[in-house]
């Protein structure tokens, strides 16, 4: 263990290393091709292909530099590294809000993902992200514990008009919490209705809030007092078959919409 930790501090203290290191388990490369790629000094590529040379991570064919099988092992592997602590960097403000419980998929598939949080010009900017890709999509699949006013409203929109098809398939709580605003209830059952639409009703509930937007996953993530922290979209195969497995997992487990079980007399119009 400790001889594989001196070697990662090895590599890990210097930047032109890793770089060089990388490019020869790419292909072969002459000191000089080496020296344009970098910026480093013909002095500094001297050392540090002696001692990728004692190490045996590379050899010297014919004018030029090569990765061994070694070397390769070892460029690999520290790409793989550097490529999870830039993921973990770029999901630590966020890992709270992260469902990862609920996500049957390694993290790396993240890596790529955009990620959306309020700012003090613009605190709705996640909710706004979120809306933007319902508002593009020609198919929109949706599982979630919540459905705001400004989604039904692009939603029924879009399907009414052709635009769109819609699955989503909600907690229960979602639907009674919508069925409490008179006008909003009227828009939502106005979009169930539709032959273009179909929504389900899960009555073990729904631990995330994820959208499918054709081939895009949008995470949007909520602390524990229900306020939005940021949004996570996603165009990774893997994050999107996950997304399509885990809606068809909780279709299956919901029930059909029925409004009859949400109307109440107290609605009020605000």
């Amino acid at each position: 263990m400790d001889d594989a930790l001196s070697e990662v501090e090895f590599l890990a203290r210097s930047a032109n290393r890793v770089t060089v290191l990388q490019q020869l388990a790419r292909g072969r490369h002459t000191r000089g091709e080496l020296g344009d790629i970098t910026n480093a000094s013909q002095a500094t590529l001297g050392r540090i292909l002696d001692d990728f040379l004692d190490r045996s991570w590379i050899r010297h064919d014919d004018g030029e530099y090569i990765a061994t099988a070694t070397g390769r092992l070892v460029a690999d592997s520290m790409t793989d590294l550097l490529s999870s602590l830039e993921t973990e960097a770029k999901l630590r403000e966020i890992i709270d809000y992260l469902p990862t419980h609920a996500m049957d998929f390694d993290l790396e598939h993240l890596a790529d993902a955009t990620i959306t949080v309020p700012t003090e010009m613009r605190p709705s900017a996640p909710l706004k992200e979120v809306l933007a890709v319902m508002e593009d999509a020609a198919h929109l699949r949706v599982f979630s514990h919540a459905f705001n006013d400004q989604s039904i409203d692009i939603v029924e929109r879009r399907v009414q008009a052709g635009e769109q098809t819609f699955e989503g398939v909600f907690a229960e709580s979602a639907i009674a919490a919508i069925a409490k605003t008179e006008a909003l209830w009227k828009r939502f059952k106005s979009l169930a209705a539709s032959p273009d639409a179909s929504v389900r009703v899960r009555t073990d509930g729904v631990p995330l809030a994820a959208t499918i937007a054709d081939g895009t996953v949008v995470f949007l993530l909520r602390d524990g007092r229900g306020l939005v922290q940021a949004s996570l979209a996603s165009t990774d195969e893997r994050v999107l078959e996950w997304a399509v497995e885990t809606h068809d997992h909780y279709w299956r487990t919901a029930v059909p919409f029925d409004p009859d079980r949400y109307e109440t007399a107290g609605s009020d119009d605000t």
